[in-house]
């Protein structure tokens, strides 16, 4: 149940808050619902772009929630910037919500996708970048592509899934708590009807509380490798070997539903980009640390994609 839970406008005032020798950082409100980090290398004019977008739950531009601070985005955001990329990276919407004590419990995962096709929108508009991608992280992924297609010069897939979230959780409680497989399923098969329940084991109240139970349905619509098939761009997949929410299998999945896309696994990487080299609990413990370093051959990966 444990990974289960690991799981589950051209106008505005740009202020400039740090530079150090090869970036300038930029504090850019995109709309109301979007706040973010814009990180310009200082030697380039008009750079690539790439705009990084957060898995589930309430996570900040860093890639950070209450609890799990490990600066995931936030490496991956300044490496990138260092190799003469631009980035942006924003907190979703429920993290500013959080902040304001103004939660909207009617958000849908399509807000998230609107979001994003907000900030590429934003963006490209500025006529600043040369070329804009767009790296989603885990449900971002999904997230991602679905903001990326039609608007973005590329699409980078990072620890995303390749199945319906249905078909993940599904193969998450076979795997962790199998005797609650056959009410994963049952409640699913309800979800899929448009209707909630209040029927499911207390054990499974992490996934199927009633009030996210909307915001599943609305989730649950989308397969990624429906949506990655129809991308008319170039689609770099990227997953690592050590990862306890997301496996290789998804990436491959992707892999094979867009022919054009290169895949790249990394060894020993896991969820939240760094090398593991020890068990699942050192693994789970990464999570809440920041001192480890980006996984080894993840920045040239994306950077050589990107270029």
């Amino acid at each position: 149940m444990k990974s289960i839970l690991l799981f589950l406008s051209l106008c505005f005032s740009s202020i400039i808050v740090a530079q150090d020798s090869t970036y300038t950082k930029h504090e850019i409100s995109v709309n109301k619902h979007i706040d973010g980090t814009l990180l310009a290398p200082n030697n380039i004019t008009k750079p690539d772009l790439a705009i990084l977008i957060a898995g589930s739950g309430p996570t900040d531009r860093d890639g950070n929630q209450n609890f799990l601070k490990n600066n995931s985005l936030k490496k991956l955001a300044v490496s990138l910037t260092q190799n003469d990329i631009a980035t942006y990276r924003y907190d979703k919407r429920i993290v500013k919500q959080l902040k304001s004590n103004n939660i909207d419990k009617d958000i849908m995962f399509d807000d998230f996708v609107t979001d994003a096709k907000s900030v590429i929108d934003y963006f490209k508009n500025s006529q600043n970048f040369n070329k804009i991608y767009v790296i989603g992280h885990s449900q971002g992924s999904l997230v991602g592509m679905l903001a990326a297609k039609d608007r973005a010069d590329g699409f980078i897939s990072l620890a995303g899934a390749g199945q319906s979230i249905d078909q993940v959780i599904i193969e998450q409680v076979n795997k962790t708590a199998p005797n609650f497989t056959e009410d994963t399923k049952r409640v699913f098969e309800t979800l899929k009807q448009g209707k909630t329940t209040t029927d499911y084991p207390m054990a499974l109240s992490s996934i199927f509380n009633i009030e996210i139970q909307k915001f599943m349905i609305n989730w649950m619509q989308y397969n990624p490798t429906e949506v990655i098939k129809s991308l008319e761009m170039p689609v770099l997949v990227i997953n690592g070997t050590k990862d306890l929410q997301v496996s290789e299998n998804e990436a491959k999945l992707l892999k094979e539903a867009n022919e054009e896309a290169t895949l790249k696994i990394i060894e020993n990487m896991n969820h939240v980009l760094v090398t593991i080299e020890g068990d699942d609990l050192e693994n789970s413990k990464s999570y809440a640390e920041t001192q480890r370093p980006i996984a080894e051959g993840l920045i040239k990966a994306i950077a050589d994609f990107i270029k």
